[in-house]
């Protein structure tokens, strides 16, 4: 099926606002506010995914991917983490800026061409980011994962993932000194704005409330 890169898109976020609202229903609104468009605009694109049967309206305006929009979303999904892994790990990306770049290079259709990067990349199961690689039939290995914010004073924990991987997040987060896998002690937790102290290599850091909750991690 001929799919456009606009119409490609928006059934990855579809299936990203799905996953991240814990439910396969989306609402018209909610996919307009992740894609930074007028409802109106998100409602006409829907509804030519659903002359396509890659989308299905429910009611009271909720929308859900059918079997083939999934799979369609979930091989963007693989081919764009396969990419920034590429981009992190053979071309020195910075981990800021591989995802511009994979936007891109995700809507490559060459099916070959995914084989041979994922065979290349040893078959990595996350990628730069911590996010799970669905392999070719679409499945991913799911990591049960707290958010730092979760995480009691006086526990050692290990960074597995970001929630916010826009570039001044992930440039913060370098600045830290942190990346995938960097161990991490929560010293205290202030009760007047939920800030936490942190050690990171035998120094102690401040951070905000905001940053803990974008920030995954497992008790170690």
């Amino acid at each position: 099926m001929d799919l456009t890169k606009n119409e490609e898109d928006y059934l990855k976020a579809l299936f990203m606002l799905s996953v991240e609202a814990g439910t396969e229903l989306v609402g018209t609104n909610h996919i307009a506010s992740g894609l930074g468009l007028a409802p109106a605009s998100a409602n006409s694109m829907l509804k030519k995914l659903t002359d396509k049967t890659l989308v299905h309206y429910e009611k009271h305006g909720k929308w859900v991917l059918t079997d083939e929009g999934k799979r369609i979303a979930l091989q963007l999904i693989r081919k764009h983490r396969l990419w920034e892994t590429f981009l992190y790990e053979k071309l020195e990306f910075t981990w800021d800026e591989v995802h511009e770049v994979a936007e891109q290079l995700e809507h490559i259709h060459s099916k070959k061409l995914v084989e041979k990067l994922d065979k290349f990349l040893g078959h990595p199961e996350f990628d730069p980011h911590g996010d799970p690689i669905p392999n070719e039939k679409g499945k991913y290995k799911a990591v049960r994962k707290l958010t730092l914010s979760e995480v009691p004073p006086g526990a050692v924990c290990k960074l597995i993932a970001v929630k916010d991987t826009s570039a001044a997040f992930l440039q913060y987060v370098s600045e830290i000194g942190l990346g995938i896998r960097s161990q991490i002690k929560l010293v205290d937790r202030r009760d007047f704005d939920n800030s936490i102290s942190i050690e990171v290599d035998g120094r102690q850091v401040q951070v905000s409330e905001k940053f803990a909750i974008n920030v995954f991690v497992v008790v170690v």
